[in-house]
């Protein structure tokens, strides 16, 4: 026996049996790579396109916040209610910061009011 005899019959088996056996083996591997591959491709597309959407809230929402400035504080308080929270800051403006939830999600939204009751600047956290 020789090393030739390693394609010879096995039991019952053919050559050509195990060739195909063979040949099968290597095309589900090949379908399992080109699988994997796609769905990495579509699972980073995926990824960018939620961080697309995020931006384009983020900008709707500086926008929509950005319309508040030289409006009065009395104007934000019809609009907004009461906030949640009032800090005092050193340059004797203060944030009124609004709180609210969606989807487990906390939206900071804080508005800085100068001595004359005018807003001048806001800030969002996680508001879109």
């Amino acid at each position: 026996m020789g090393y030739c005899n390693i394609l010879q019959p096995v039991g019952n088996i053919s050559v050509y049996k195990l060739k195909a056996k063979l040949y099968y083996v290597l095309v589900f591997k090949i379908n399992l790579y080109v699988i994997f591959v796609y769905s990495l491709f579509l699972s980073l597309n995926g990824c960018q396109s939620v961080a697309n959407k995020i931006n384009e809230k983020s900008a709707i929402e500086e926008r929509e916040l950005s319309k508040w400035l030289d409006k009065t504080e009395t104007e934000l308080k019809i609009k907004f209610g009461q906030p949640d929270k009032v800090e005092f800051l050193k340059s004797r403006n203060r944030n009124y910061i609004y709180l609210s939830k969606k989807m487990k999600i906390e939206c900071q939204r804080t508005f800085e009011i100068n001595s004359s009751n005018i807003v001048v600047g806001f800030k969002s956290k996680n508001c879109f």
